[in-house]
């Protein structure tokens, strides 16, 4: 009569005893966030040479790995479009922003040839979860078609804006799931202090306590796309206050500091020469206002940072963090764009404009008034921060993100190409606190994904060919591998580039001739090459060429106006190999 007790028991003594293999052999799908900043510099990260405290992020690049060559697409929209879908922006349709400039490559919406993340995963079991900024269509009213928008796209709950920028206190296009709203009217988020990067970061929490609570059987993927750093510089004043007199000594001395601790942290080869200065503090007319304006950019890092932590600090809760990957990019380098620095405006006593309803839904990305009828400041006799200001950092302080390297926003000089890229995941990525300098791009972080979650990228979806993914997994880097591709390729508003093993061909404007640099030698890009290495220049623009053929790219930068004409790329492309 004991005989089915002691069976139990000993079945009970085998599996706590480790010899139920089968069921502990069962490898669980690695959970992955992807986190994606906006308009920061290679420099920025407190890991990557600053001296802005990123305690979180360098954390996690002290418990997993740090690409040094990372790329993405020098742009938000298509940097968005291509890290969603793992193709080159213009095969997604999104080569240029969210307009339609008559070509498949620019209408500036997602096409239906490409399928996001969310969408493959979600063949694999995953739930998908996205917070932040969307900005991958053009239709960004509530009433308009909703085709392209993250529940459209695989995504099973949404939180952020459809848009691409504007206030962090009042944002316009605040959408959740499919349903637009205010942040002063939201029946389910009320802090007491709206702030968008904390809204971004508190609802990344709780779509991750919610998936615990009710779908712990599944895996997740979340991305989580803030809009720090982009202009206005808007960021609460506790924050401020710990960057108060920090950059008085202007961008020569920031500049010579992050490149000192950028060299020791053996990101960049102290062969390598410092890009030249952009501007002259000495020749700044008003450095306290100047410096205030890298004070708030600064705390607004500061502020996306201790958000992550909150995201960390929820899976380390619910015991979530060593099977999940925590990858962080940025969208496209610092922003040179003079946006609100002029012209100077006072403020006023008293509102001077009507108030807008709190229920009304707000558009644009520029603001003129504050709901209180407050005017949007801009220029010098205001300082950055407040709800009422909108302005940007400037050229100045864009040089000094960039740290080493040359140009901005919009270019494909290293400047407007390179982010940092830190990689997390205990039970996946054994190196601690290494780097890697295996040159990389956002298109393969659709290809990890699918590699991770054991999925299928489709051939065809809902009766449409699928254009193949264009990205390398990166799991083999994560372990010190290589990866083979032939090259890297870009093109944002006519600006080109090509990177072939340790050789780059770039080109400012549709116009402009090609420079050659040995990245290897020089990436910092000082010493043009072009003029003695006329062969392979000739090599890779060829390439280039016909990569764009392909791709979607031609013809060069078009307009709305120029669209259905067909333009010369090709003489673009030659150029500089004459």
């Amino acid at each position: 009569m004991n005989r089915p007790c002691s069976r139990i028991v000993l079945l009970g003594w085998l599996i706590s005893a480790g010899f139920a293999a089968p069921v502990q052999a069962e490898t669980k799908k690695p959970n992955i966030i992807v986190i994606l900043s906006d308009d920061m510099g290679f420099s920025d990260l407190g890991c990557y040479g600053g001296e802005i405290q990123t305690p979180v992020l360098d954390r996690l690049a002290a418990g997993g790995v740090r690409f040094s060559q990372f790329y993405n697409t020098a742009r938000c929209c298509p940097t968005r479009a291509s890290l969603l879908t793992g193709l080159y922006p213009h095969q997604a349709g999104v080569g240029h922003m969210v307009n339609d400039r008559g070509h498949d490559g620019y209408r500036g919406d997602l096409n239906q040839q490409c399928v996001t993340i969310a969408q493959v995963l979600k063949t694999a079991g995953y739930r998908n979860y996205i917070a932040g900024k969307w900005h991958v269509t053009k239709h960004i009213l509530s009433a308009g078609p909703k085709d392209n928008w993250p529940l459209q796209r695989g995504f099973d709950r949404y939180y952020g804006t459809i848009i691409g920028g504007g206030t962090y206190y009042d944002p316009a296009g605040l959408t959740r799931d499919n349903t637009m709203l205010t942040a002063g009217t939201d029946p389910d988020y009320r802090p007491a202090r709206y702030y968008y990067t904390d809204a971004i970061s508190d609802h990344a929490v709780r779509f991750l306590a919610d998936h615990k609570k009710q779908n712990a059987d599944q895996p997740f993927f979340m991305y989580v796309a803030y809009t720090a750093a982009h202009w206005p510089m808007h960021a609460l004043e506790e924050d401020i206050a710990k960057y108060q007199g920090k950059y008085d000594a202007g961008y020569q001395a920031t500049r010579a500091a992050r490149f000192e601790k950028a060299q020791k942290l053996g990101l960049i080869d102290p062969a390598w020469k410092l890009s030249p200065t952009a501007e002259n503090w000495e020749s700044v007319k008003d450095k306290t206002w100047e410096s205030r304006c890298m004070e708030v950019y600064a705390a607004m890092v500061d502020r996306m940072d201790q958000g992550i932590g909150k995201i960390v600090g929820q899976l380390e809760q619910q015991g979530d963090l060593d099977n999940t990957l925590i990858l962080y990019v940025q969208d496209n380098g610092g922003c040179a764009e003079t946006v609100g620095r002029q012209p100077d405006m006072v403020r006023q006593e008293k509102p001077t404009l009507p108030v807008i309803p709190a229920d009304q839904i707000l558009s644009g990305s520029r603001p003129p008034q504050t709901r209180e009828g407050y005017p949007m400041l801009t220029g010098r006799k205001v300082m950055p921060g407040p709800a009422d200001t909108f302005m940007a950092y400037g050229e100045g302080w864009a040089n000094a993100s960039n740290t080493p390297f040359r140009m901005y926003k919009h270019f494909v000089h290293e400047g407007g190409i390179s982010t940092p890229a830190v990689a997390h995941w205990p039970a996946g990525i054994k190196a601690k606190g290494e780097l890697r300098k295996e040159p990389a791009h956002l298109i393969d972080i659709m290809a990890t994904c699918v590699d991770l979650a054991a999925a299928k990228y489709p051939e065809t979806h809902d009766g449409q060919t699928i254009t193949p993914m264009e990205g390398k997994s990166l799991v083999p880097v994560f372990a010190s591998k290589p990866i083979e591709r032939e090259a890297i390729y870009w093109e944002h508003e006519g600006n080109r580039a090509v990177r072939a093993g340790a050789w780059k061909l770039v080109a400012k404007g549709k116009n402009g001739p090609w420079e050659l640099y040995n990245l290897e030698a020089d990436r910092t890009e000082q010493n043009n090459l072009a003029g003695s290495e006329r062969d392979r220049v000739e090599q890779l623009a060829a390439l280039w060429q016909k990569w764009a053929e392909r791709a979607q790219v031609l013809p060069l930068d078009p307009s709305p106006e120029g669209a259905g004409k067909k333009k010369d790329a090709k003489k673009a492309a030659k150029k500089g190999a004459e």
